[in-house]
């Protein structure tokens, strides 16, 4: 879900993704590999053999003590920005593999849970990955998206929220997996939409509106861009409402749908404004043969 960002990203852009991960992306790859490794890795004979522990909550100390050690191991061997970004990579690795524990060894009806915790896990891990690959020189570690804002933390609270009540009170309703799989299939093309769109637009892509037009920043309408005017736009609506349908929670679907939508009308809006003064002309007759790809939404028009 999407609230107030001080760091949005602009959508339309020029191709350009290096083709090299700088430094502070091999770490981060290489911290959120190794603890989702190590975590999941004593646990693969019973993942295997399909052993399942009588109290499945058991099962997730040991992956809770790994964690602990391995951000000992990343505190005493990095420093400065390295350890920054280590120990967030680090996290969201643990959490993708306690995710599959809780897929592999949990009741049925906290199964779909885990699958929203990988997909989660996944959207934010690859948002730093993906401009670390593409734009490096905008790489911060604003770029996981994890201290997003206040109103994205409330969100997600509010979905688990929503989730534990409706499991205590209507375990039945969480157990129609035909449903939450279309969850899935939103989340992974939104997932996917999302990160092409960042790959295609390359050294341009940033989590902040530009105000002034650099010299490399020019329109660009072929690739996925040829299909919507934004695109990345486009992936996180149908990713957040996706998050939602795996979780089963009516409420939050509505609540989600209808906030990211007024998020998102809102940010085209500004932005096109800025890119009409950008491109002009060029940007008008790009308005008139490619639509937002966002439904009900037109971006700013001239009339």
């Amino acid at each position: 879900m999407c609230a107030n960002n001080p760091r949005p990203a602009t959508s339309s852009a020029v191709p350009g993704a290096h083709a090299k991960l700088c430094s502070e992306g091999r770490v981060s790859l290489y911290c959120f590999l190794a603890t989702a490794s190590l975590v999941l890795l004593p646990s693969v004979p019973q993942i295997y053999y399909g052993i399942v522990p009588n109290v499945w909550g058991a099962i997730l100390w040991g992956p809770v003590l790994y964690y602990a050690l391995i951000n000992m191991i990343i505190r005493f061997v990095l420093r400065n920005s390295n350890y920054q970004v280590a120990i967030r990579a680090s996290f969201l690795g643990f959490t993708m593999a306690v995710s599959v524990l809780v897929i592999c060894f949990a009741p049925s009806q906290w199964q779909q849970f885990g699958v929203y915790g990988c997909f989660m896990s996944i959207f934010h891990y690859s948002e730093f990955l993906v401009i670390a690959w593409a734009n490096p020189r905008s790489l911060s570690l604003d770029s996981f998206m994890l201290n997003h804002s206040v109103h994205y933390g409330l969100a997600a609270a509010a979905s688990w929220t929503e989730f534990i009540l409706e499991l205590y009170f209507l375990p039945d309703f969480k157990r129609y997996a035909h449903v939450w799989l279309l969850g899935v299939l939103l989340c992974a093309g939104g997932e996917v939409v999302r990160k092409v769109a960042i790959v295609t637009a390359g050294r341009s892509f940033t989590h902040l509106v530009q105000d002034e037009k650099h010299s490399d920043h020019k329109l660009i309408t072929s690739g996925i861009y040829a299909y919507s005017r934004h695109p990345s736009y486009v992936g996180w609506f149908y990713w957040s409402i996706g998050t939602q349908v795996v979780l089963m929670n009516p409420l939050c679907i509505c609540i989600y749908t209808l906030v990211s939508w007024l998020f998102f009308h809102d940010r085209i809006y500004v932005e096109e404004y800025s890119l009409l003064n950008f491109f002009q002309s060029d940007y008008v007759r790009y308005q008139k043969r490619v639509s937002t790809g966002l439904p009900f939404i037109k971006g700013y028009l001239i009339e």
